[in-house]
């Protein structure tokens, strides 16, 4: 993941920064140069859908990428974020450890855990402590992030719990934890991608996940 670049943002794994706004988010060309399809919620849900960014090799490859559904998060110190009903889903392409496209590095396979992990620093990227004062959240930003890359290298272990959940219509086993910030699931699809989902005010156990068929709908 250390080789990746953001093609829409330059923010956290899943999230578009404030100052680029909503055109950038809703930037629809580096999703269509995916090689796999993307993942959003089911039919089921009715509510808003947004595009937030896609992540890229040095090569250009995109390796992944988020849609949004429900309210627009925003980071916000007094509490009122906690309002926000949203659900964010990231579909990472499933891939085995490889040489980059110059042959003078090597990209670290992408597994459940790399799902994992970009969903809970995506989680923890709309989030702020309402008791912390802002200049020290990036030192509390880090230390989660952290906290967080731990915990998606240990999805047999507690907080982990599984959770099955359709994907295409086919029920598959998500690994899926709560916090108090919001929730946090990883799992593999069915057509060489994993599945990472993180949302807010909005029940993880009611959800389904299916491939997207006009990406451009989301924008």
């Amino acid at each position: 993941m250390e080789t990746t670049s953001r093609i829409d943002t330059d923010g956290v794994p899943g999230t578009a920064t404030a100052e680029e706004g909503p055109a950038a988010r809703r930037a629809v060309d580096g999703y269509l140069k995916a090689t796999f399809p993307w993942y959003g919620l089911d039919e089921a849900f009715t509510g808003p859908r947004w595009l937030m960014q896609v992540a890229a090799a040095a090569d250009g490859t995109v390796q992944h990428g988020a849609t949004g559904h429900g309210d627009e998060p925003s980071v916000k110190s007094d509490g009122s974020a906690d309002k926000e009903r949203f659900a964010a889903v990231i579909t990472v392409a499933a891939s085995p450890v490889r040489r980059t496209g110059d042959g003078t590095g090597v990209l670290d396979a992408t597994t459940v855990s790399s799902a994992a992990w970009l969903a809970g620093s995506g989680l923890l990227a709309y989030t702020w402590p309402p008791q912390m004062d802002h200049t020290l959240r990036d030192d509390w930003l880090d230390q989660q992030t952290e906290t967080a890359f731990t915990l998606a290298d240990d999805l047999g272990s507690a907080p982990w719990t599984t959770l099955s959940l359709p994907v295409d219509g086919v029920p598959v086993e998500f690994h899926y934890r709560e916090s108090e910030f919001g929730w946090v699931l990883a799992g593999s699809a069915h057509e060489g991608v994993h599945i990472g989902a993180y949302g807010r005010g909005m029940s993880a156990y009611g959800l389904g996940f299916a491939a997207i068929k006009d990406i451009e709908t989301y924008a």
